[in-house]
């Protein structure tokens, strides 16, 4: 609980400090948002290699080993001097994230049983709803008191104080498997996944020409590349083997969608309430708090539900509760009333605290035991590449509808909108609620299809080499 809290402290926190950190280190406007963008990319990658690296070495000391890069990373950034010193400083904080992430779930995976894995799972959930408020509140405070710089140290004795909790209480099993890492298939998807949302972040900010859609078809060519060498690999960075068990597939495919279609509402959210609204960021985002306290209440009875009748009716309940809030957010005009936004986000937490915890225990439920590091990790990753393309297309959505530069000061929370340009803004984010409803129903319709394949988990023999286990039966 205390890792997930402590890396939902720092993404919202950090959204709410862009505008003080672009001030203050004299970073380009259209730069800025690369300090949130490289910390996802970065989980992304090393998500399912750090799970590996559970695997073999022991899942509890990479989750340790995790929290000390990441208050490595946390001290630099608020010792940082300029543009790129943050940026560089974010990708050796994301690394100490990827460890944290990946292995938290194969940690409670090991520790419990899988009849109660969605309460624990659920219980986690309660740390990311608290850090998220956590990240409101502090953020806010520290940005408007104190100085932006002090939003990553407070990760610092947060950090020490659950190392030293970790080293009391948690203790690695003695298993350990032998596996080989994929510096290949890391290589491939990150030139692949950086020039997509390279091209994407600049058409925000750009008309298209040669440059940005070279950076689109070189970006969607690397990807292509990349499955394709990743079906040859002994030892893959994502293992595709694990998509022949049934019920993981839709149970990953709907993690990427739900990321896809709900990680930019809170962008979007946010930028709506701090244009048209004139709102500031602190005071925006004091308004999904009680999205967030009663989500977080929910999680743990969603995760005994899941362990009592299974994931698929909560998760995909949860999924179908956030169209609901998706629609809400859909009908907002420049005179809603604020209520509506807080009704909206609330309605949303409670739909994402029932998917999570059911949706995580589907997938280390179907998960042969050996290879819990690397199931959690391409949990970790198909979520993550959702919520990365989620963040670059908010941004793309929002500045079709009026200047681009416009669109970048709004995110960034330097700037509001009034009259027609508001209502024309109001209009435009109206498209995007809309597509993400799309992608929201498909997780939906993805998640529900587990129940075709029932929700045994399969666990075959393992080999006698240091393949991975290549599940080929029913789940």
């Amino acid at each position: 609980m205390t890792g997930v809290l402590i890396t939902a402290v720092d993404t919202t926190i950090v959204v709410l400090a862009l505008p003080a950190i672009e001030r203050g280190l004299h970073v380009a406007l259209a730069s800025v948002i690369w300090v949130v963008i490289g910390y996802l990319l970065v989980i992304t990658l090393l998500a399912t290699q750090v799970g590996r690296l559970g695997d073999m070495y022991g899942r509890v000391r990479m989750y340790e080993a995790g929290f000390l890069i990441f208050i490595a990373g946390s001290a630099l950034c608020a010792l940082s001097f300029d543009q790129a010193s943050i940026i560089g400083f974010r990708i050796l904080q994301g690394i100490g994230g990827a460890l944290v992430t990946a292995n938290s779930g194969a940690v409670i995976a090991d520790l419990f049983p899988p009849e109660q894995r969605g309460k624990a799972y659920g219980y986690n959930s309660i740390g990311w709803s608290l850090g998220a408020v956590l990240g409101i509140v502090l953020g806010g405070a520290i940005v408007t008191y104190i100085s932006w710089r002090w939003i990553f140290w407070i990760n610092v004795p947060i950090g020490l104080a659950a190392v030293v909790l970790a080293l009391r209480v948690l203790h690695d099993r003695p298993e350990r498997r032998s596996h080989r890492l994929d510096p290949v298939g890391m290589v491939l998807l990150g030139l692949g996944l950086f020039g997509t949302l390279w091209g994407i972040t600049k058409l925000a900010t750009s008309s298209l020409d040669a440059a940005i859609l070279g950076f689109l078809v070189g970006g969607t060519v690397l990807l292509v590349v990349f499955v394709l060498v990743e079906w040859r690999q002994r030892e893959p960075m994502l293992d595709l083997s694990l998509f022949r068990i049934p019920t993981m597939s839709p149970s990953l495919l709907a993690s990427l969608f739900q990321g896809l279609a709900n990680f930019a509402v809170l962008f979007l959210v946010i930028m709506y309430l701090q244009g048209p609204r004139g709102l500031s960021p602190i005071h925006s985002s004091l308004l999904l708090v009680p999205g967030y306290l009663i989500g977080g209440a929910i999680g743990p009875l969603a995760g005994r539900v899941a362990d009592r009748v299974g994931p698929v009716v909560p998760a995909t309940f949860g999924l179908a509760v956030q169209v609901v809030a998706l629609f809400i957010y859909a009908h907002l005009a420049v005179d809603t009333g604020l209520w509506v936004v807080v009704l909206a986000s609330i309605v949303n937490g409670i739909g994402a605290s029932c998917f999570f915890p059911a949706n995580s225990s589907a997938v280390m439920k179907a998960s042969p035991p050996a290879v819990f590091g690397i199931s959690s990790g391409m949990l970790r990753t198909f979520a993550n590449i959702g919520m990365v393309f989620s963040f670059s297309m908010a941004i793309l959505v929002a500045s079709r509808s009026i200047p681009r530069s416009l669109a970048f000061a709004i995110f960034v929370g330097s700037t509001t909108l009034r009259g027609t340009v508001a209502e024309a803004f109001t209009t435009g984010l109206h498209s995007a609620f809309y597509a993400s409803m799309v992608l929201m129903a498909v997780a939906a319709v993805l998640s529900a299809t587990r129940a075709l394949g029932g929700l045994r988990p399969h666990v075959p023999t393992a080999g006698h080499d240091d393949r991975p286990l290549r599940p080929s039966g029913p789940a």
